[in-house]
């Protein structure tokens, strides 16, 4: 087999064990295109919202599943606490870039290490990484014209994700949807008890 085919192989079955962790739905979920997906995690602790993917480079030796940028956020549905963050998959030949820090427009955003992965190094590296920039949620509901966020690396690497309009919108929509029917659950009134038998 060929460097490039056992490369294709490895990024297949990384991808296919990051998918479950990431999408906040059961493994082997469609997310159909447009759409924010909604799911209860943890018991029904947390509500995941996790947006449409979108492509920030071409896919790694053309995997679907790879170079995508998502919104996700999580809400806490015993305090309604609610973490919002913009997710990345980036695979790449070439030197191990890290990913360890996030920005926008001057402002630090916490930066989230979810893994780094060695997929080849038989002659050329390949990686994949996975990462978030945490975005507090009144910044991300400020940013109705997108959110330019600023990913740097150990490595020297820079990436700059905008994020468009239309993604924050649907996410927003959904959030505040989940926090609405979460909402009405609480307001209402718990069933009588059960009377005697008779």
């Amino acid at each position: 087999m060929r460097k490039v085919e056992r490369a294709a192989c490895a990024l297949m079955l990384l991808a296919l064990a990051g998918c479950g962790a990431m999408s906040g739905g059961p493994a082997g979920t469609v997310q159909p295109a447009n759409t924010v997906t909604v799911s209860r995690e943890q018991g029904g602790k947390f509500i995941a919202l996790v947006g449409p993917r979108v492509q920030h480079d071409e896919p790694f030796l053309g995997v679907p599943s790879t170079n995508f940028f998502t919104l996700r956020s999580w809400i806490d549905t015993r305090t309604g606490e609610i973490d919002d963050q913009l997710y990345v998959e980036d695979s790449y030949f070439g030197a191990k870039r890290s990913w360890n820090a996030a920005s926008t427009n001057g402002q630090v955003l916490r930066f989230v290490p979810i893994s780094n992965n060695e997929i080849s190094c038989e002659q050329n590296c390949s990686y994949a990484e996975e990462f978030a920039a945490a975005i507090p949620d009144p910044l991300l509901r400020a940013s109705t014209p997108g959110l330019p966020v600023r990913f740097t690396a150990k490595s020297g690497a820079d990436k700059i994700i905008l994020v468009p309009a239309e993604l924050i919108q649907k996410q927003v929509a959904a959030i505040d949807q989940a926090r609405a029917t979460l909402t009405t659950a609480a307001a209402r009134p718990a069933a009588p008890p059960a009377g005697p038998q008779r």
